[in-house]
């Protein structure tokens, strides 16, 4: 039994202590001090589960109110359908929280001049622009390199990626990043990640 395994029994046997002598000072009958007996068991019981489950619980929690962050199962992680019919994202890069949008037609992750400069990336380190085609025609892009990007249970690091003003607000993470998982596709209105 180490330390912590040792306290945790002290703690325990403490706060057994506490319980009994407070039914036994209160001279009740024997089966009414069984019943808050046993109410006390119950209680330091569903206690314990509620701990133990606590980061299962707490992720579905996050998942509902922020359905953007996905949620883990494993290493796997779920992300439902947007309003907008589009897969959404949170993601940390370079630490920074970044929202971005899923889309298996861009080629290149994307990111905007706003989110670039907030992770400590230099749209300056591509010398000079190159020509991307979008949706919208062809845009100026730099090249850029994300140190650190992870969503969920999934990271990556030394992400290439392009940034470009005509890009607005909005972050794509396109093949390159979709490419390095093991596996990935919609199933049931949510997107499937695998690491």
């Amino acid at each position: 039994m180490n330390g912590d395994q040792a306290l945790q029994a002290v703690a325990a046997g403490m706060c057994l202590v506490l319980v009994t002598s407070a039914l036994v000072s209160r001279r009740l009958p024997v089966g009414q001090t069984l019943r808050m007996a046993l109410g006390w068991v119950a209680i330091f019981a569903v206690c314990l589960l509620a701990y133990s489950f606590r980061d299962d619980v707490t992720g579905r929690i996050r998942s509902v109110l922020r359905p953007e962050t996905g949620r883990v199962t494993g290493e796997t992680l779920l992300l439902p359908k947007g309003e907008d019919g589009h897969f959404w994202v949170r993601a940390d890069v370079n630490g920074v929280e970044t929202r971005f949008l899923i889309d298996s037609g861009a080629t290149t992750t994307a990111l905007s001049l706003r989110a670039a400069q907030a992770a400590g990336i230099d749209p300056a380190q591509d010398g000079f622009g190159t020509p991307i085609n979008t949706a919208n025609g062809v845009v100026m892009a730099r090249r850029v390199r994300i140190d650190r990007l992870r969503l969920g249970p999934i990271e990556r690091r030394d992400v290439a990626a392009i940034t470009a003003a005509e890009f607005g607000d909005t972050n794509v993470l396109g093949m390159n990043f979709l490419n390095s998982l093991s596996g990935w596709g919609a199933d049931d209105g949510k997107l499937v990640l695998r690491p």
